[in-house]
């Protein structure tokens, strides 16, 4: 059974369950995120889909994802940015 304390949960509880929370979201994000990354770049590439790749279809979904985790690095380092800088507002 959980600890209660005055009718909440303790600190250390309250503590786990965000990590737990943070961690579960980070894996949803990183789902969606290999989902639209396949999607996109099957699109993108793959013309005639058969059994295998060719060669360049094999490089362009290697490039299309490089491109597309490039671009999601730059997005959530200037999101994490400006979340920080909101912060300190505060």
């Amino acid at each position: 059974m959980e600890s209660l304390q005055t009718g909440s949960l303790a600190n250390i509880d309250k503590d786990e369950l965000m990590q737990q929370v943070k961690q579960e979201i980070a894996v949803a994000n990183a789902q969606e995120l290999l989902t639209k990354i396949t999607e996109k770049c099957f699109k993108k590439c793959i013309i005639k889909p058969g059994s295998s790749l060719d060669s360049s279809e094999q490089k362009c979904v290697a490039m299309c994802m490089d491109r597309y985790m490039d671009a999601f690095n730059v997005v959530s380092k200037a999101y994490s940015n400006r979340l920080q800088r909101e912060r300190n507002r505060l």
